[in-house]
């Protein structure tokens, strides 16, 4: 063989920031790791559309006469609220053909207002920190009743329904009439709530899932780039450009109105890169509210019992990063941020409350103290947080340490040393030592926010690497995830599903 060929036998490869060609020697790719040449993953850069339901967020476009008998629609959503009807896509509000989450958690699809078609799953669609991938399937042609609409979860057809009917050989469905179509609400009712990517229509064409995704290695569906025709009506929202949310990436240029969202409600939250979010399934004892797509939490408690939330995604082990932004509060500040392992249902319990739970609050009055809680022991650590302070949290589970910052500086802890992140087994400035999560009831910690005192409002909103409020600097880190207002520190990474694969 060759000694210059790049082979198994040759010179040392000289690779580029993308591209390694040729055939290693494993000396060789190690030497290239070493000092930092050996090409990263290319990152994902496909977006997702945060929706709000209390603020109608929702999409629109006149359409024009298609093939209202054989048509497909497609999309990824992630749901933040169960319990309530939800919009996807919803064609002629008067007499409606409607696809939604019904308020018993399951999904519908019916023409004519349920009249001429109706189908409802058994299966139930809870979880708040998946993306499902849903597919409907039309042609009304088929001579086979069940074959005139199929639809799809995640790749698999759903065959289980507790209402079954389907429309009349050749019936003219009201998708593809010249009327409005809504995505992401039901008209002017039932909006989304959750994340909604890949949203495409197909006119004229009943595909199988498999158009728009695949099964990967590790057998979980994903997205896979639609490479097919559209026909008149067909559109393809990818929500790339922030500016302008209702851009269609087809060659149809059937671009959608926007309403009520903004640039900001642009989201790197995607299925191949799934991001934590505050869970609404586990908020504990009293009232709080969530909005912004789970990541702002309001533990505002009319009844004046404590509160707090863990997100929905734990680990195990590795150094995990993420920020909160504080909004405005009364005239104490008892808003909290930190993790728990221990599950609450007690009205006296809060975060920090409990063994391996711990918590860093802002109090601002009794001489602006500033406390941490675990295990429900308070310690004043004369470092307050108030309005619009942006709070850094660094948690290293290989080293059992928490650490916090403020607005760019790390801060001291009650031994007034300064906190250094990456110190690693000194663990020099952290707030707390904590317990190893295999040491915990429930082998993890979750990230968690919580308020300490009842009926004060504590508006947190959380980073955990894709916001809902503007960063002003933008940082990532190590492997290019995430949007932060201040550096991650080095080998800390933020809470995503790509992420917590290979280090969590």
């Amino acid at each position: 063989m060759s000694s210059d060929n790049g082979g198994i036998i040759g010179v040392v490869n000289d690779p580029t920031s993308t591209v390694a060609s040729g055939v290693w020697q494993q000396e060789e790719q190690y030497e290239a790791k070493v000092n930092g040449t050996w090409p990263q993953r290319a990152l994902f850069t496909t977006k997702s559309l945060r929706f709000n339901d209390g603020s109608s967020d929702n999409l629109t476009i006149s359409q024009t006469t298609g093939n209202r008998r054989t048509w497909t629609f497609s999309t990824w959503v992630k749901r933040c609220t169960t319990g309530s009807s939800q919009g996807l896509a919803n064609a002629n509000t008067s007499d409606d053909d409607r696809i939604q989450f019904h308020s018993s958690d399951v999904i519908r699809v019916y023409f004519n207002g349920a009249a001429s078609a109706f189908l409802v799953t058994n299966r139930l669609f809870r979880d708040v920190s998946a993306w499902y991938h849903i597919v409907v399937a039309v042609d009304t042609t088929q001579g086979t009743a069940a074959n005139r609409i199929k639809l799809y979860v995640n790749g698999v057809q759903e065959t289980s329904f507790s209402t079954e009917t389907y429309p009349s050989q050749n019936y003219d469905t009201f998708f593809n009439v010249s009327n409005t179509l809504h995505v992401g609400s039901s008209g002017s009712a039932e909006y989304m709530d959750g994340y909604m990517s890949e949203v495409i229509f197909i006119d004229g064409q009943q595909l199988a899932p498999t158009s728009f995704g695949s099964t990967n290695s590790d057998g979980v569906w994903i997205p896979a780039i639609y490479t097919g025709t559209f026909g008149t009506n067909g559109f393809n929202l990818q929500f790339e450009n922030a500016s302008a949310l209702g851009t269609d990436s087809s060659s149809n240029g059937n671009n959608f109105t926007v309403n009520n969202l903004t640039s900001i409600d642009q989201s790197t939250d995607y299925p191949v890169v799934n991001y934590a979010t505050m869970n609404p399934l586990n908020a504990y004892y009293d009232v709080c509210t969530l909005s912004e797509g789970n990541t702002k939490y309001d533990g505002n408690s009319a009844s004046g019992n404590y509160t707090f939330t863990p997100a929905t995604m734990g680990f195990s082990r590795g150094k995990w990063y993420w920020e909160m932004k504080f909004g405005s509060s009364d005239s104490d500040n008892w808003g909290g941020i930190g993790i728990t392992s221990a599950n609450s249902t007690g009205t006296t319990n809060y975060l920090g409350g409990s063994a391996n739970a711990y918590a860093y609050y802002g109090r601002t009055l009794s001489g602006g103290l500033g406390v941490t809680y675990t295990n429900n022991t308070q310690t004043n650590q004369g470092l307050p947080f108030t309005n619009n302070d942006i709070i850094m949290v660094a948690v290293d589970c290989d080293n059992l340490a928490i650490y916090y910052g403020k607005n760019g500086t790390w801060l001291n802890n009650s031994s007034s040393a300064t906190g250094v992140p990456t110190s690693g087994s000194s663990k020099t400035g952290a707030f707390f030592s904590i317990t190893a999560p295999s040491s915990t009831t429930a082998g993890f910690y979750f990230p968690a926010s919580g308020t300490y005192s009842g009926s004060q409002v504590y508006p947190q909103l959380l980073n955990f690497g894709s916001p809902a409020y503007a960063i002003s600097s933008g940082n990532t880190d190590g492997n290019g995830y995430g949007n932060f207002e201040y550096a991650v520190p080095s080998g800390y990474y933020a809470l995503n599903t790509a992420n917590l694969a290979e280090f969590g």
